[in-house]
């Protein structure tokens, strides 16, 4: 039996706030209209894929996403708070831009300190990248073989891309991974192959 486990990690589809541009972190808005239609055309897309288990962020945007695709292949949809979107903290539930003096503070620093950067209580860099490698690992050691579908979050998945190399901070800007988006890798519990990118835009 194949050792490889392969994973399809999906950002959750449009959701309220982000028709709005309202910064979401932890809180709760539901998927919108437009998102609910894009979820139902990502499950489409994925149909032919036999995902043998789905798991899915805790919160309400990711788990409906996960819910509409999972409802094509008739799974059950395990939820956890390690795929969990970026804690912004204090703004979360603000415009946008509330963020931006934040963010260009940290476009000062070197990637090193940016990686374990945190003020205002905001999840650095490292926290993120740290909680889903570790989901991932621990989850291709418990599924060897299979395949997983993820539903998570744009700050996570970014960060991600970043950590292994598949991009960089100038390439990956923020709003690079889109609502609807996925990485399909694959990994032994240890290194991760990229092996398909969906809805990922870089910058020239």
């Amino acid at each position: 039996m194949s050792k490889i486990t392969t994973f399809y990690l999906v950002r959750h589809t449009t959701s309220e706030w982000n028709e709005k541009k309202i910064i979401q972190g932890h809180k709760n808005p539901y998927l919108s209209k437009a998102g609910i239609d894009e979820a139902n055309e990502l499950a489409k897309k994925l149909k032919g894929i036999n995902f043998d288990y789905v798991f899915s962020s805790d919160l309400l945007r990711a788990k409906k996403t996960a819910e509409i695709i999972a409802l094509e292949h008739m799974l059950e949809v395990q939820t956890t708070k390690i795929l969990r979107e970026r804690k912004y903290c204090k703004f979360e539930g603000k415009p946008d831009k509330e963020y931006d003096k934040f963010y260009k503070l940290l476009e000062k620093l070197t990637d090193a300190e940016r990686y374990s950067f945190t003020m205002h209580g905001v999840e650095s860099d490292k926290e993120i990248v740290e909680r889903l490698t570790t989901f991932l690992r621990e989850t291709a050691i418990g599924y060897p073989g299979k395949k997983i579908l993820a539903v998570t979050h744009g700050s996570v998945m970014r960060f991600f891309l970043i950590k292994i190399g598949a991009g960089t901070h100038n390439s990956l800007r923020p709003g690079s991974v889109k609502n609807g988006a996925f990485i399909k890798l694959e990994t032994d519990g240890i290194d991760f192959f990229i092996k398909e990118l969906s809805g990922i835009q870089f910058a020239n």
